[in-house]
């Protein structure tokens, strides 16, 4: 992957059905950040071959207005312009305001289902896509209503919405989700994944392939789905509990993708990527935003990978990335491969290149949650 992040604000009141096929809006809000390396060129366009109108020295304070394809838009004193966001760290007390628009109430009351058959849809109407059913006295978390409509969490995690008069409010479905609570503490007092609830993030996807393959044209959106999925295979075999933030060639956006993680209140969040460089690099990469829970979830991943799935471990690096920064769930972004190196390229088609670095991921996230 290049790199190809951008911002999205997410409008409230739509869920994960929907907006897995809604228009991106291609916007942030401003916040400040400092520069973590000697000398930091700023160039014209997002791009490395654009041309230089100036450069930033270590520690100096930049306001980021932008962000595009891993690089940001910045203006420093009279110097404006784009340079590679690895390189930009933010400040403290500047949160952006796309992560505060994103969060969602959970968990805010519980309902049953008084229907036989309760269609769960993708949105709040008919016209959605169906996504799963409920039946009769099956209990839910209700987490939003709107005009007739209710958005809920199934006991399983699943996320949708149902029309709202074949559901009663109250129930004991709010003992349930205490047990569910006391279950799922218990589980982290004891250090052990089982119990634990993991969104599995597979890159791009839809309109946006992602990297493409220089040698195979491999598009890096299905092998992202594909290796996200042998790592929710790896991953209920230990018995987490797994929500993907797509199953199919869809594109959620940036906000969409961290929502979900935040909605479910989950304990992890991984995002799988392949990546790509002008120059003839190979391996894998693991990145981190948070110097705390991100770091130490990225790093017990990373000694999984380099233990040896077939490419070299290049190690962590810090990644100023939209589905790090806006994440307040532990999380890390895995880069499984070059599709830009022919030798990357050809190990990374394989099924058993992605079950050996899915079996690694789910490894290391089992060693993080027993620290």
């Amino acid at each position: 992957m290049n790199k190809r992040i951008h911002i999205a604000v997410l409008a409230a009141g739509l869920l994960m059905g929907s907006l897995l096929q809604s228009t991106r809006v291609d916007a942030m809000a401003s916040y400040t950040a400092k520069v973590y390396t000697s000398s930091l060129i700023v160039r014209s366009e997002p791009a490395a071959g654009a041309s230089v109108v100036g450069s930033l020295k270590s520690g100096t304070t930049v306001t980021v207005t932008d962000e595009q394809h891993g690089w940001m838009e910045i203006r420093s004193g009279s110097v404006s312009g784009w340079v590679a966001g690895y390189y930009l760290k933010k400040t403290a007390g500047t949160a952006s305001a796309s992560l505060s628009s994103a969060k969602t109430t959970s968990g805010s009351s519980s309902a049953t289902v008084t229907a036989d058959s309760l269609r769960i849809r993708g949105g709040p109407g008919t016209g959605y896509q169906v996504v799963g059913s409920l039946k009769a006295r099956d209990t839910v978390t209700v987490l939003e209503r709107q005009d007739g409509w209710a958005r809920i969490r199934t006991t399983s995690g699943e996320i949708g919405w149902v029309s709202a008069q074949y559901i009663a409010s109250g129930s004991a479905s709010s003992g349930s989700s205490t047990v569910s609570t006391v279950s799922s503490t218990s589980f982290k007092s004891a250090g052990r994944i089982s119990g634990k609830l993991i969104v599995i993030d597979p890159g791009h996807g839809g309109s946006d392939p992602g990297m493409l393959g220089t040698t195979y044209n491999t598009m890096e959106k299905d092998l992202t789905l594909q290796t996200a999925f042998y790592v929710r295979d790896y991953l209920t075999a230990r018995g987490a509990r797994v929500q993907m933030t797509r199953t199919s060639d869809q594109k959620p956006t940036l906000a969409r993708r961290v929502q979900i993680a935040t909605a479910l209140n989950a304990d992890a969040f991984v995002s799988i990527h392949y990546n790509s460089s002008p120059k003839n690099v190979s391996g894998t990469l693991t990145f981190f935003y948070s110097e705390s829970d991100d770091l130490r979830l990225a790093r017990a991943i990373e000694t999984r990978l380099g233990q040896g799935i077939g490419l070299k471990s290049n190690g962590l690096s810090y990644g100023n990335y939209h589905i790090l920064r806006e994440n307040t769930l532990p999380a890390a972004l895995v880069e499984l491969g070059f599709l830009s190196n022919p030798y990357d390229e050809a190990i990374v088609r394989t099924s058993a290149y992605q079950k050996k670095a899915a079996k690694a991921i789910a490894e290391g996230l089992a060693d993080y949650f027993k620290k």
